[in-house]
């Protein structure tokens, strides 16, 4: 099976590595020529544009986009529809909209291709651990991307979550889910450096070592407090994807509640503040005081 993948950043590059290593051949591609060279090392054949990466990789083939949501995405997905053919496979692995799913599968199915959306989940760890993949595709699609899902999946790590649209639905609603998670570590590390007396590194192992909360994100976070006991040089702002709002936006469309990931999504929002709405929250209350 011939592979064509389209983003070769930090997860791409390790993407790449991971089908070279199963014995697929893969045609690369990325505007960065530093990602460039990270494929080329881990040996894949790498191309100067995606017109020609899409020469080189002969049909019928998998065109694997990972790219930021957005512009480039919509825009490098639209060159790809118009270029694949009968047989192709076209997945998008990126953070994409789950919204834009329906209308790429149309367009694939159109040239006699097919069309997958995949949710990505496992960063730079999944180069080597594997990631986890969650596919949105017909049946017969996702039968014939199980060479690739199993070369870049953790043991039994990818599963067809339904039809087109639902891989990336479902990876929105994963991160909504991590939004509460870590807004949960983070608020009990905090009381955890309250109580002077306490060892918050040992505690949070304690924590890791079989507890109910155990988790691989605990783990990276034991790993940073180790290495910065404090947290006093990371930054007190926290960016949001923009997953979190979706899956915020379909909660309140099916009228869902989420009280605890809509929670975490302001929290990031409020780390960003420059303390605006704080100010005018408590001039609100001083008028409210002064009405009573």
């Amino acid at each position: 099976m011939n592979i064509a993948l389209v983003g070769l950043g930090a997860m791409g590059s390790g993407m790449a590595g991971r089908l070279v290593d199963a014995g697929l051949r893969v045609d690369g591609f990325d505007s960065d020529a530093e990602a460039r060279a990270r494929a080329r090392g881990r040996g894949a054949s790498v191309h100067e544009t995606l017109e020609q990466t899409l020469a080189a990789s002969p049909g019928p083939r998998v065109v694997w986009l990972m790219l930021p949501a957005g512009v480039v995405t919509r825009s490098v997905t639209a060159t790809v529809l118009d270029a694949v053919g009968h047989g192709d496979i076209v997945v998008d692995g990126g953070n994409s909209h789950f919204a834009d799913a329906a209308g790429h599968s149309e367009r694939a199915v159109g040239r006699g291709a097919a069309f997958a959306d995949v949710g990505v989940s496992g960063g730079q760890w999944g180069a080597e651990h594997g990631y986890g993949l969650m596919v949105g595709a017909d049946e017969d699609t996702y039968r014939a991307l199980t060479p690739v899902l199993d070369a870049l999946s953790a043991d039994g790590g990818h599963r067809r979550v339904g039809g087109p649209g639902s891989g990336h639905l479902v990876k929105a609603l994963h991160n909504g889910v991590q939004y509460g998670i870590l807004q949960a570590y983070a608020e009990g590390f905090a009381l955890l450096r309250a109580h002077p007396e306490v060892d918050a590194a040992a505690a949070l192992g304690a924590w890791q070592a079989g507890s109910s909360v155990r988790s691989w994100l605990l783990e990276q976070i034991i790993a940073a407090v180790e290495a910065d006991p404090g947290l006093d040089d990371v930054e007190p702002v926290v960016p949001d994807s923009g997953m979190g709002r979706w899956t915020s936006e379909e909660a309140i469309r099916l009228g869902v509640p989420t009280p605890v990931i809509a929670a975490a999504l302001h929290a990031r929002f409020r780390s960003r503040s420059d303390g605006s709405a704080e100010r005018m929250l408590r001039a609100a209350r001083t008028r409210i005081g002064g009405q009573r």
